[in-house]
Formats: C-alpha cells, sequence, structure tokens
C-alpha cells in the first residue's frame, strides 16, 4: 500500500470503508509530515494534534461497528484560519482577532465534520485574506512547496502548500478576488470557486460579501468534485446561500470532451508571459485532440473586469474594517492597512456605477457562453515572483485572470496546465455556466486525464535543505 500521505481521497475512501487504513494511523501519517516538513514551509498557524487524533479514534470506531459515512469519513483537512472552528482561535492572521476564539463552526466546517472529516489544523493567509505575504505578523507567510523563495499563491497560501506538500488531501479556503484559484495554481493542484451561494459561508470571516466565496482546494479534479458535494447545500445563516440542489458533481467525470464546444477567453491571456501563453496554446491543443470543437469568445477587456471587482472589493472590505482601521490601526500589518484603507476614498456613487457595471459584465459573460459548453482562460499572467518581493507582489495581484468569475458568480476551476523553465507550476481555468460545476469538472477531468502535471510533487527535502532553520 502507497503511504497514507500519497493517497488521493478516493483511495483512501475504499481502504478505510474496508479497515485497511485506520483514520489515527492516517492522522498520524499526516501529523509526521507536517512535524518533518512545515517549519520549512509554514503551511500551518496551528495544528490541533490531541482533537485529530481523538477524532480519529471516534472515526475508527464508528467504522468498525459498519457506520462508515461515506468518502470523507477518517480523511484529515485543513481549514483556513479565516473560518470558524468550535473551540479554536480564528485569527484570520492577524493581531487585530488573535484573541478570538469561535464559539461555532463555520457552516462549511460543520458539512465537513457531518461526512466525518477530520480537522487536523488552521492554515496561514495573507492577513484577513488581502495584502499578500507579510513578515510584520504574528505568524510568518506560507512558502512555495516548489521553491520555498517565492509566492504560494493567495489568500488561501497555508492551504494550498498544504494540499501540494502531501500534508492533507484537502483543504478549506476562501475566494473572493481568486483567493483559492491563485495557490492551486502556483502550487500545482486544483482549486474550485463554484457558483455564488452554492457553498454556504456563515462561520467565514467576510472580506468583501458581494464577492466572497468558500471552496476546497484537493491534488485532483475528481477529489475536488467529491469534497464539493459534501460542502455544497442551503446554509440558513448566509443570506447569499442558494437553495439549489446539489447534484453529484463528479457523476460525469468520465463522460470526455468529444463533441463539447469549449471556448477560448483569448482576451484574458492577452499579454500572459510567454512560458504561460505556450502552455495555454498546448492545453487548448490537448482539447481538440480529445475532440472538443474551440470556439474564440471575445469579451470587455480583461483590465475593465479585474477594476470593476477591486472597487467593490475596496468599498466593502473597508465598511468590514471601518471600526478597527479607527481604533486599532497599529494592530494590522504594513501591507493589510495599505489594502484596506482605499475604501475609505471610494463614495457610494463610485460603489453603486461599480455594481452597475458588474451587472452589465455578467450579463456579457453569460450572453459569450450561450453557445458553448464551457470555456477556457489562464489562471496567472505572471509566473510567482519572490516572496518578499512587494513590488512584484503587488503587480502579479493585478495580472490575473481570476477576478472576473467573482464579478460574474459562475464556477472557475484552476487546474495544473504545467511547469515554468523555473519548476514553478502553471494553472489553466476550465469555467462554466451557473450552476453547471458538473460540466466544468468534466471538461477538467478529460484535460487532467490526457496530461500528467497533476501527479507531480514537490520535493519537500529540498524545501528542507534550503530552510535557513535546517542550516
Amino acid at each position: 500500500m502507497a503511504e497514507p500521505t500519497d493517497l488521493s481521497i478516493r483511495e483512501a475512501a475504499v481502504l478505510l470503508r474496508d479497515g485497511r487504513l485506520s483514520p489515527v494511523d492516517y492522522v498520524t501519517a499526516c501529523l509526521a509530515r507536517i512535524d518533518r516538513y512545515d517549519h520549512a514551509l509554514d503551511a500551518f498557524i496551528r495544528v490541533d494534534r490531541e482533537g485529530a487524533l481523538n477524532a480519529a479514534r471516534d472515526a475508527e470506531r464508528e467504522i468498525v461497528a459498519g457506520r462508515w459515512r461515506g468518502p470523507l469519513h477518517g480523511v484529515p483537512v485543513a481549514i483556513k484560519d479565516i473560518v470558524d472552528v468550535a473551540g479554536q482561535a480564528t485569527t484570520a492572521h492577524s493581531r487585530v482577532r488573535i484573541d478570538h476564539v469561535a464559539t461555532a463552526d463555520a457552516h462549511v466546517v460543520a458539512k465537513l465534520r457531518a461526512a466525518g472529516a477530520i480537522v487536523i489544523g488552521k492554515t496561514a493567509l495573507h492577513e484577513f485574506a488581502t495584502g499578500g505575504p507579510s513578515f510584520d505578523l504574528p505568524w510568518p507567510p506560507a512558502r512555495n512547496p516548489w521553491l520555498r523563495t517565492h509566492h504560494p499563491g493567495g489568500s488561501s497560501s497555508g492551504s494550498g502548500v498544504a494540499v501540494a506538500a502531501g500534508f492533507v488531501p484537502c483543504a478549506i479556503g476562501t475566494d473572493t478576488g481568486g483567493s483559492v484559484r491563485h495557490p492551486a495554481t502556483v502550487c500545482g493542484i486544483t482549486g474550485m470557486k463554484a457558483t455564488y451561494g452554492v457553498v454556504g459561508r456563515s462561520g467565514a470571516f467576510p472580506l468583501a460579501f458581494s464577492l466572497d466565496h468558500v471552496g476546497p482546494l484537493t491534488r485532483d479534479v475528481a477529489d475536488g468534485a467529491l469534497v464539493l458535494e459534501a460542502i455544497s447545500g442551503r446554509d440558513p445563516a448566509d443570506p447569499a446561500s442558494v437553495d439549489h440542489a446539489a447534484p453529484a458533481f463528479g457523476a460525469g467525470l468520465k463522460d470526455g470532451v468529444r463533441g463539447l464546444r469549449i471556448g477560448v477567453l483569448e482576451e484574458f491571456g492577452a499579454g500572459a508571459s510567454a512560458e504561460i501563453a505556450r502552455a495555454f496554446r498546448q492545453a487548448c491543443r490537448v482539447f481538440e485532440q480529445l475532440g472538443a470543437e474551440l470556439v474564440p469568445i471575445g469579451l470587455s477587456p480583461l483590465d475593465t473586469y479585474v477594476g470593476c471587482g477591486r472597487l467593490i472589493l475596496q468599498a466593502e472590505s473597508y465598511a468590514v474594517h471601518e471600526r478597527w482601521l479607527r481604533t486599532r490601526i497599529g494592530d494590522y500589518g504594513q501591507r493589510g492597512r495599505t489594502r484596506l484603507l482605499p475604501g475609505a476614498f471610494i463614495s457610494a456613487a463610485d460603489y453603486l456605477h461599480a455594481q452597475q457595471m458588474r451587472g452589465a459584465l455578467a450579463r456579457e459573460f453569460a450572453a459569450a457562453l450561450a453557445g458553448v459548453d464551457a470555456a477556457l482562460c489562464v489562471s496567472s499572467l505572471e509566473l510567482p515572483c519572490a516572496i518578499d518581493d512587494e513590488a512584484e507582489v503587488d503587480r502579479t495581484y493585478d495580472r490575473q485572470a481570476r477576478t472576473p468569475f467573482n464579478l460574474t458568480g459562475t464556477p472557475a476551476l484552476a487546474i495544473p496546465m504545467g511547469f515554468a523553465s523555473s519548476g514553478l507550476p502553471m494553472g489553466l481555468q476550465v469555467v462554466g455556466k451557473a450552476f453547471d460545476e458538473s460540466m466544468v469538472y468534466r471538461v477538467a477531468h478529460a484535460y487532467e486525464a490526457a496530461t500528467d502535471w497533476h501527479r507531480r510533487r514537490p520535493d519537500l527535502d529540498a524545501a528542507l535543505a534550503a530552510s535557513p532553520a535546517s542550516a
């Protein structure tokens, strides 16, 4: 049998169900891997060793007694530390909330626990899910496991690193302008932002309420579909939650793409770096070889979408933080302050105009996708930069094609698209119509099955050797 930390959720589920893998042994293997490597990567803010082992013992007793709950029963998961886990701190990686202890599980955590998943710890993020990698906060930023001197994506950075490093097979992140899909892209894994409202957000500290999503990061497409099935559904405490009957998102995974019409969002890749543009062209050729018809789709310039999203995010995030920015500004890190304060200068008229533009862009996107089954575009236009290069981090955050789908509220999935000459991953986005996550997963799975990018793993011993702590 493979090492437990090398297993997909689907592989582990069969072994757990049949008694060939103990949940205790599974959690213990994950903890050992975290102990060995995470001091070089800083994926976790805290690990709940005792709580995870206790939950694993409970899961083992249930499974032995014939009460197997399904494919997540006994599976370790990590939670971005902006999402509540009862009895644990939810710091949002900030001094502002360093003493805040959650009294109840967030909706998504409750759903995972009901499915039998085991919460192993809370992961690092950019402060309050904005800004960027910061070195003036109570905890260090997470580092890219492929090249630890470089950006791991954000803001769900620790969640992406934890999955890519094999610490857990699944982690939960939040996505307001691409914060699940960015770490997935640059860590070489899979990250889903489902249709707005499909995954409940209660118990996740907000950044921008009209853009916020919660989503899973996994090693591959099929695992992502499985987790989305577990966490989707009505959340009574989230006003944006929709009462949409959750289908089996993975039911059509193996149907392939032959005969499908797939749009190519060429405008969203304009100006991409040479290596990313080349990889995207090759990805499009793969779909053609698989029998899909590729259809160029024209949209408004990417900058229009990104600029609209930025204004809405700044206005809404300032409204969330105004009280603390007035009374506790010194408790924020420098990058967090820089990101949040501009919202103070956005007028109500500016905000309403941006929301009106958003509606027009969403209608444009829906019309463009009406004649296709799904669409493709790049995720990032630039390769990851050095983690401590603040100017380059800021520049690359605007050089991305993820924000448009927070504006439209439609599903967007980031999957591996190859590796640059530096050894860093590149990412492809598969996007779809509202509530058509199943088609998005189907298209992505066809590409994944025809390539091997998702099977590659970072060399953690190299990361460990490059860490100052190991010197």
